[in-house]
Formats: structure tokens, C-alpha cells, sequence
């Protein structure tokens, strides 16, 4: 029976993906569940399975197109009874370090087979020097000299239908492959390669690189911009000592290892305190969704790590009264996904709200992007020791302390400055509160 396949959903925030590299070709057999094409998104790479068994009879999207979550990717000629539902782990084949896939959305009975397309170590200066969120520069992409060129077949329809010459293109698919937007980049120019987006932008002198960036990084690049001109963005920032938490940490690291088999860093303290503060001030925890506002039950936050590829933002789910050991398992085995791109689908979806250690590479005061459609994130800041004024029955005294600024970014829509500051309060008061006392499990 003819069937679609569509890109499914992985998540709220996730709109679209490229499509990176097809596993499969028209006229293969494929079985159920068979990794069937490799996509990309901003949060996380993966393979898509497979929704039956049968025949490859189409690929829609091409190559470095970039899809939106829904639409139609490839067609196929099925033999079995089709299921939406997602395939059971121990029936999906992990041939991907990108990720696991979800079937929760991936294909449509049709009548009729003509269907078109449609649309580092730690430290004690902060919370944990391996977790930022930098990105990593991306490098350039293009065509092999000396190397045929192929075409798919839309492409190749496409430049005919309007008189484009495709040798004259420079792809900005992946490895240089030219997509059906350069074709039509091509057109709008004028026809001419040479003036396609993929040319080298007007104003740049000749000793001076150029670097086509990876799908990844536009990605990264279009979020940004979606949260900047869709969110109005307000910031706020106070100081607080944390000498009580670095005495802690460093009487406790080395037992904290031995007993629980990770190391303790900051992040996992800071965390619990943070999602208790989330807990008490509910707008910090919530989205602009339709002119309303969501505040959301679960407390799911997302931690900020700078992997090969570009930010990727894993989260940590119900952080809310999950105890220091269990919080710190769960960031060493979400932040080395990170890092190794094995990250699955569940490692970000569900983000509520973002925490991110700029502090890392020595940043003492700054303003994150809102990870949109949430309605705050909070950067924790390089800890400094310096003279502080302190005042003990009546009398004040210059000693020295450790000091971190923590800065909130925030959605004026849902959050106003007296919210934001009682949000902040509650995290510095849960961070002093931390001295060689305190029994944190």
C-alpha cells in the first residue's frame, strides 16, 4: 500500500531539521524499524526508523533541505500493517552515535502514489569549567575539485525548468550539495551561480575567510534569532557569596567520589538550588504559548554544554527534590552524551527552564538568549575571590570571599522585575545558605 513518511516531532521547540544524509535509496527493500535517514536538528542529531515494512519508492526531501517537523520527507510501498506508535528499544538498532530515534510521528496511509513534496576538567573558579555553552567554531563545507558532481532529480527538474547551470552552483548542502534553495537562490539572483547565496558575500577582501557554516550552526543561528525577535528580553544580576560552597565542596569532592563513583563539581548543587527556586517562583518556569501564559508542572531543567557540533542543551527532568548524588549521576551522563553526540531524543526534549555555567571561561557578567519558547535562563558566573565588607554585630570588617554574580535573562511578556528579583533572592539565599555544616546528599 502506498504510504508517507513524514519527519516527525521531537519536541515543543524543534520546528524543523536538515535532512543530513539518506541511508536508503528508491527501490530498496527495508524492513521495520530499518534506519531509514539521518536528520539534524538545533537540540539533536538522529536516524529516523523506518515506519513498516516494504519499499523505498520516493525521496521527497533532499540532501541538505532543510524540513519542517510534520511534512512529507519520502515515500514508500508498504507490505505490512502500518503502526504510528514508537518501536520498542530492543527492536531499534543503535547503528547511530547521533542519538536514538522516536517513531512517535513518522508516516500517513495515502490513496494513490502521486504525492508532491510539502513544505574539560573542573575547576574551582566555576561551577564546572567541561560545561559551557560556547559553541565550537564550525569549518567549511564544499565540493571535491576533480569530483563528478550528482544531482538529484528535483534539483536537476528544477535548474532545467529554469535555464540554471548546476556546475556553476556552489552547494551549501552537506558536502557541498547542491540543494533545491540553491537552485532557487540561483533563480532569484538572476540565474547565475555565481550570485547565489552560497557566493562570497559583497565587501570581503580577498585575504580574508570565508566559512560556509555547517547545517548545525545555521540552525543554532536561526533559534537565536527566532528568540531575539520573538522574545522581549529583560535582564537582572546580583552578586553572591559562595564561600560556604566552596569550603563544602572541597572538604567533601574527594568522599563524594570514592562513595558515589563521579566527581562533584558545582553544577549539581547550584542545580538543586535552582529548581527549588523555580518551585516558589512558578512564572520563571513557564512559556508564552497563543497569548497565554503556561506555567508548567514539571520542573525540567536544561543545562547548557558546548559540544563538537555547536550548543546542544541536554536536560536534567523533575530536578525539583532530587538529591545532589542523583542530580550529579544524571549531569555526568547527560553532559558525556553531550559531548560524544549520543545524546537521545529524551535528553532534550521537555526543557522548562536553561541553566548556563559561562563562568567556565571566566566571564564574570553577562546576558544569555532566552532558550525559546521558555521564559528565562539563568547564567551562573565565574567565582572570584576578593575583599567584602562584612558586618557582625554592628561591626564591619573587610575579609576575603568568594564571589560569583549570577545574571538572569527573562521574558518581560510573563515576568516582571519584582519576580525576577524574588527568583533571584531565592537562589542566592540557597547558595549562602551552603556552609561545612550542611548535609547535602
Amino acid at each position: 500500500m502506498p504510504f508517507n513518511i513524514e519527519l516527525p516531532h521531537v519536541g515543543e521547540s524543534v520546528t524543523e531539521a536538515v535532512i543530513g544524509k539518506w541511508l536508503k535509496s528508491p527501490g530498496d527493500k527495508i524492513e521495520k524499524y530499518d534506519p531509514l535517514v539521518e536528520v539534524i536538528t538545533d537540540k539533536v542529531n538522529m536516524d529516523v526508523p523506518s515506519p513498516a515494512s516494504g519499499t523505498l519508492t520516493k525521496i521527497i526531501a533532499e540532501e541538505g533541505d532543510t524540513v519542517q517537523m510534520g511534512a512529507v520527507i519520502a515515500e514508500m510501498d508498504a507490505t505490512d500493517a502500518v503502526n504510528n506508535s514508537a518501536p520498542p528499544t530492543d527492536q531499534v538498532p543503535d547503528i547511530s552515535s547521533t542519538g536514538s530515534p522516536s517513531a512517535s510521528r513518522i508516516g500517513t496511509m495515502v490513496q494513490g502514489a502521486n504525492v508532491g513534496p510539502t513544505g574539560g576538567e573542573f575547576t574551582d573558579t566555576s561551577l564546572n569549567a567541561a560545561d559551557t555553552a560556547v559553541p565550537a567554531a564550525s569549518g567549511t563545507t564544499g565540493s571535491t575539485p576533480g569530483k563528478k558532481r550528482g544531482f538529484s532529480p528535483v534539483v536537476t527538474r528544477l535548474a532545467t525548468q529554469h535555464g540554471i547551470d548546476l556546475n556553476t552552483l556552489v552547494g551549501t548542502g552537506l558536502g557541498g550539495r547542491v540543494t533545491k534553495n540553491d537552485v532557487l537562490n540561483a533563480v532569484e539572483s538572476g540565474g547565475s551561480g555565481a550570485e547565489s547565496a552560497s557566493s562570497t558575500p559583497s565587501g570581503v577582501a580577498a585575504e580574508d575567510q570565508v566559512i560556509d557554516p555547517s547545517p548545525i550552526r545555521k540552525m543554532i543561528a536561526n533559534h537565536m534569532v527566532k528568540s531575539m525577535s520573538e522574545i522581549p528580553h529583560a535582564w537582572s544580576a546580583i552578586e553572591v557569596d559562595v564561600t560556604g560552597m566552596v569550603e563544602w565542596r572541597t572538604s567533601n569532592r574527594d568522599r563524594f567520589q570514592s562513595e558515589h563513583g563521579v566527581r562533584l563539581t558545582y553544577l549539581p548543587i547550584a542545580l538543586s538550588v535552582v529548581a527549588d527556586a523555580l518551585k516558589d517562583n512558578p512564572r520563571l518556569n513557564s512559556s508564552w504559548l497563543d497569548g497565554k501564559i503556561v506555567l508548567k508542572s514539571a520542573i525540567n531543567v536544561g543545562v547548557a554544554v558546548a559540544a563538537e557540533a555547536g550548543l546542544v542543551v541536554p536536560v536534567v527532568h523533575d530536578a525539583s527534590g532530587t538529591s545532589i548524588v542523583d542530580l550529579a549521576g544524571t549531569l555526568d551522563g547527560v553532559v558525556s552524551r553531550a559531548r560524544s553526540g549520543s545524546m537521545t531524543l529524551d535528553d532534550v526534549q521537555g526543557g522548562t527552564f536553561t541553566l548556563n555555567n559561562t563562568g567556565a571561561l571566566g566571564s564574570i557578567w553577562g546576558g544569555a538568549i532566552i532558550n525559546h519558547p521558555q521564559a528565562a535562563i539563568l547564567t551562573t558566573e565565574a567565582i572570584v575571590k576578593r575583599p567584602v565588607v562584612i558586618s557582625k554585630d554592628g561591626v564591619d570588617a573587610v575579609e576575603i570571599r568568594s564571589m560569583m554574580n549570577i545574571c538572569l535573562s527573562f521574558d518581560h511578556r510573563i515576568v516582571d522585575g519584582a519576580e525576577a528579583s524574588a527568583f533571584l533572592q531565592s537562589v542566592k539565599t540557597g547558595l549562602e545558605a551552603i556552609s561545612l555544616t550542611t548535609d547535602l546528599k
